[in-house]
């Protein structure tokens, strides 16, 4: 068993799953940000699959995702920091972007696997991204 696996994945969440249609029955995904964080997830999932292999069992997915924090925040925020991020983008939107590029980046064979999923997000002071971490049943 290759679980417990945790990883780190720098760059800015984006999140998945609010499309535009744009004619002839064809939808695009309307945050831009979307494709360098889903491949940024997907190069560090090919990372760890590297090493580990392809994860088949059922697992509960646990993501930290951090924001940069705005120049508005407190100095009080600021001085300790992180602070919860209670704006959009949507957690489960974000969710979904990781979920997808665990699969693209050949660490999971299906997002269906997880039974169990915790996120949070945080405005942080430093380096910005995800902590992921695939946990297993035993």
């Amino acid at each position: 068993m290759s679980l417990p696996v945790q990883f780190e994945v720098l760059g800015n969440p984006a999140p998945q799953g609010s499309k535009r249609h744009v004619g002839n029955g064809v939808m695009i995904e309307t945050s831009k940000a979307l494709k360098p964080w889903r491949s940024a997830v997907a190069d560090a999932a090919r990372d760890v699959a590297e090493d580990i292999g392809l994860l088949d069992e059922p697992m509960a997915l646990h993501v930290e995702f951090r924001f940069p924090m705005p120049k508005s925040r407190s100095k009080a925020v600021r001085a300790m920091g992180m602070g919860p991020k209670v704006s959009a983008p949507d957690v489960d939107k974000c969710l979904r972007a990781v979920g997808d590029a665990l699969k693209i980046g050949g660490l999971i064979r299906d997002d269906a696997l997880f039974y169990e999923v915790h996120a949070s997000k945080w405005e942080v002071v430093g380096w910005t991204g995800a902590v992921i971490r695939l946990e297993g049943l035993g």
